[in-house]
């Protein structure tokens, strides 16, 4: 081999030589440059388990409020049950009301008619006894017409009859016959009621005031007790007595809690400003 050709081989040999190593030191420095910046990447992201925490928090949170959720949705189901269940033994204790009213008129009819019965007994053991002698038998046989006296319940309902047409004065006349006729009768509370209703309705107002509290006085216990109260109020409002009208409108909702009469009057002391 010649001398020009061991040379160019020792050439060939340190240049693929020194391209290797030029190579790694390049390398080793993009991987300096690299675990620097990743250093630098590292510092700047915040600490995730502080951001897991929270997320863990966040999770709680909301299963503690889909859970409250589900409980007040459940108590509103019970709610809705306990209104329901409500309605439905008030309109039974309104159906039972009813019938106790309708067995009250039947017994008060019944004492009338007994009541009837005796004095007319009473009143023929007096003819009998009064007749001569021998004419006993022929009077007895003579038959007299007699006007029928209308009993207790027909009493009432003719005159509540005459209000619902809007016959004020005769209603009050028969209220007024019944309430003489008939004191111990179950109808009477009512029958006080709707005699103040006829004034009411004739605006009579202080007339009717008179009529509704001879109801709390006579009748403090009675189902009309709240209407009585509370058409108080409505006469002061009409007669423009608003502090008076407002005394009587907080009674009804303050001694009557839950009726009608009691949302009645809180609805008219909010108009009329509370």
């Amino acid at each position: 081999m010649s001398r020009s050709s061991i040379h160019a081989i020792l050439v060939l040999l340190l240049a693929t030589g020194c391209a290797p190593q030029a190579e790694l030191v390049k390398l080793r420095g993009e991987m300096g440059d690299l675990h620097a910046e990743m250093k630098t990447v590292k510092a700047q992201v915040p600490d995730l388990s502080g951001i897991r925490k929270r997320q863990d928090l966040l999770e709680e949170n909301i299963k503690g409020t889909l859970d409250l959720q589900q409980k007040m949705a459940d108590q509103g189901s019970r709610y809705d049950q306990l209104v329901t269940d409500l309605q439905i033994l008030q309109g039974k204790l309104e159906e039972n009301n009813y019938r106790i009213k309708e067995m009250a008129q039947k017994i008060d009819d019944r004492n009338f008619k007994l009541t009837e019965l005796a004095a007319r007994i009473e009143q023929i053991e007096g003819k009998v006894k009064s007749l001569p002698s021998g004419t006993a038998e022929q009077g007895a046989g003579e038959k007299k017409t007699e006007a029928k006296a209308p009993t207790p319940s027909e009493a009432y309902q003719q005159a509540k009859a005459d209000y619902d047409k809007g016959n004020y004065d005769l209603a009050i006349a028969g209220f007024e016959n019944y309430l003489k006729q008939f004191p111990d009768a179950s109808q009477v509370d009512s029958a006080q009621y709707w005699i103040g209703e006829c004034l009411y309705s004739k605006k009579e107002y202080d007339k009717a005031v008179d009529e509704f509290l001879k109801v709390l006085k006579s009748h403090p216990k009675s189902e009309k007790a709240p209407g009585a109260r509370l058409k108080i109020g409505y006469s002061y409002l009409n007669e423009k007595n608003n502090a008076k009208a407002k005394e009587q409108l907080q009674k009804v909702v303050k001694d009557y809690p839950g009726t009608p009469e009691a949302a009645k009057a809180r609805d008219k002391l909010k108009k009329m400003g509370k």
